[in-house]
């Protein structure tokens, strides 16, 4: 998968959650995203935002998260001595439920695909072309 690929998945993935279906250029990510974020107010109005922790798995997911986070106007943090990998947010938890978390599941998977995919094939071109596992041996490792 290429840049470009990578770039349309993640912006059909935006525009689902959105719940339109027509692709379009720029105009229709933005509205995309002025459905989310009118989503996102009409259901604070109705529901007091809670507060949520996160912890994600690693650095590149929660770049993503935070990103979508701030897209939508949400404003990320977290208190002083928690790990680098919490975040924490304010949010109303049907929005959460409904949109912010399954799009980040989507958008992650995605992401984490095209990684994985041009890991491989800068190691197979610049280090050792062998990416199978490693071989597995009868015993027991024994601690000196």
């Amino acid at each position: 998968m290429h840049e470009r690929e990578l770039l349309e998945k993640l912006q059909k993935i935006e525009r689902l959650y959105a719940g339109t279906a027509t692709p379009g250029e720029k105009a229709a990510a933005a509205d995309a995203i002025a459905r989310i974020r009118a989503r996102l107010h009409k259901t604070e109005r109705a529901e007091r935002p809670i507060e949520y922790k996160f912890t994600l798995a690693d650095g590149w997911s929660k770049k993503l998260f935070v990103a979508l986070l701030r897209r939508y106007e949400l404003k990320p943090y977290r208190y002083a001595r928690q790990r680098r990998n919490t975040v924490m947010v304010r949010v109303p938890k049907t929005f959460v439920d409904e949109t912010l978390w399954p799009e980040f599941l989507e958008l992650s998977d995605v992401l984490q695909k095209y990684l994985e995919d041009v890991t491989r094939r800068v190691i197979a071109q610049a280090i050792h072309a062998d990416d199978g596992d490693e071989e597995i041996v009868a015993g027991e490792y024994l601690e000196k």
